[in-house]
C-alpha cells in the first residue's frame, strides 16, 4: 500500500531514481495504491542528462509493494520494496526501454502487457 507522500523506487531506465506520490488515481478519495494502480508522482531524484528530470510530474504504475496481495488461489505475494514504472497515461506504455527486478503477474490483466514482456522475472 502506497499513499500520498510515499517515496518509491523507479524500476525502469527512464532516468528517474526516486518518486514521491502526490495523487493515487482511480476514484474519489482513493487513499492507497495497490499493485497495478496508476499514480501521479513528482521526480525527487534523477540521473543527469536523462529524459526525466528532477521535479517533473509523471504518471507511474505500482509494480512492487511491501504490502502483500492475495491471489484467487489463496496464496499471497509480497516484495521487499515499493517500486513503480513511469508510463504514458493514455496508452499505458512505459517511458523506459528496460524494466529492473521482478514484477507481479497481476499487471497483465490490467492492460500493462508491455511492462510484463520487458520484465526479467514475473512472479
Amino acid at each position: 500500500m502506497v499513499q500520498h507522500q510515499s517515496m518509491i523506487k523507479v524500476a525502469d531506465n527512464s532516468g528517474a531514481k526516486k518518486l514521491m506520490v502526490i495523487r493515487v488515481l482511480g476514484g474519489y478519495k482513493k487513499r492507497y495504491s495497490r499493485i497495478g494502480d496508476l499514480m501521479t508522482c513528482v521526480v525527487k531524484e534523477a540521473q543527469p542528462h536523462a529524459a526525466v528530470k528532477k521535479s517533473d510530474i509523471v504518471h507511474a504504475v505500482l509494480v512492487r509493494s511491501r504490502k502483500e496481495i492475495r491471489r484467487s488461489n489463496g496464496t499471497y505475494i509480497r516484495f521487499d520494496e515499493n517500486a513503480a514504472v513511469i508510463v504514458d497515461r493514455e496508452n499505458k506504455e512505459p517511458k523506459g526501454t528496460r524494466i529492473f527486478g521482478p514484477i507481479a503477474r497481476e499487471l497483465r490483466a490490467q492492460g500493462y502487457g508491455k511492462i510484463v514482456s520487458l520484465a526479467p522475472e514475473v512472479l
